[in-house]
């Protein structure tokens, strides 16, 4: 039985899910006043405030919020620091681990997907046909990317990072470092750039990239095979401007772009 707002200790399994919470929600939005906080809260029988609370003492933990001088709140207990340090030591296992209990808390069955859009919470998002007839492991990795989608998304505020297009169906994750070859970047929200579907095919076939600045570049193969038309109103016009980074958001790893920026023939 669930006591909610009483004062009983935090779990492990509840910490899990809180961490995945908080990597979907950017630091501005720990409050109690956020629709997917009080969704959580009700799940795990506490009250919002307990569950935006504890999201700020796992943010005296973050070391990218450290670097942009946030601090979290004090009164984290040594089980928050000992769960963060487990979910960050194998991201990939603890993100499926916490993408099935969270599945089981909120009923999903089936090829359902679960969905967190910030600002309207969790929804349940009824499957394909083909989604319906998927062998477990195929679900098991969509589980991951899900998570990813929602957490690149999220960081960026549901706005492409080039045009700053705000309709979440034409909006996709894009890795910075490839999924098949950098398993242990795999989910790291660093690791991704929100992008419309024009610029995130671009950009996975290296024929764009970021510098060290956050500025668009632009391939030469894109000028030299489009018409100059295209070119100018959908490359040339956003060509050397700084990616779209919403203030509150944990940017993009600079490393990564480097890498990525390696393969973009400037």
């Amino acid at each position: 039985m669930l006591h909610v707002g009483t004062s009983r200790k935090w779990t492990r399994d509840e910490l899990i899910l809180a961490l995945n919470l908080y990597h979907k929600l950017n630091f501005g939005q720990f409050n109690s006043s956020n629709l997917a906080i009080q969704q959580i809260a009700t799940k795990l029988g506490r009250t919002p405030a307990s569950v935006s609370m504890k999201l700020c003492n796992l943010a005296s933990f973050d070391p990218g919020l450290a670097q942009r001088g946030v601090n979290g709140l004090r009164g984290a207990s040594a089980l928050d620091r000992s769960v963060w340090d487990e979910y960050h030591a194998d991201l990939e296992a603890s993100v499926l681990e916490s993408e099935l209990k969270l599945q089981d808390v909120f009923g999903v069955v089936g090829g359902e997907r679960l969905e967190l859009l910030p600002k309207l919470g969790y929804r349940i998002v009824s499957p394909t046909t083909r989604e319906s007839t998927e062998a477990e492991a195929v679900r098991v990795e969509r589980l991951k990317q899900g998570y990813f989608r929602n957490a690149v998304l999220n960081n960026f505020d549901s706005k492409c990072g080039v045009t700053g297009i705000g309709m979440r169906e034409l909006l996709n994750a894009s890795h910075i470092l490839p999924w098949a070859t950098h398993p242990a970047e795999r989910l790291d929200v660093r690791n991704g750039v929100c992008l419309s579907s024009l610029y995130d095919r671009a950009f996975d076939r290296y024929l764009i990239g970021f510098d060290g600045n956050y500025r668009l570049v632009v391939s030469r193969r894109v000028k030299q095979e489009l018409g100059s038309d295209a070119y100018e109103r959908f490359f040339a016009c956003f060509s050397g401007k700084s990616l779209l980074i919403p203030s509150e958001s944990v940017p993009p790893s600079q490393d990564f772009l480097r890498q990525h920026l390696q393969r973009v023939a400037s």
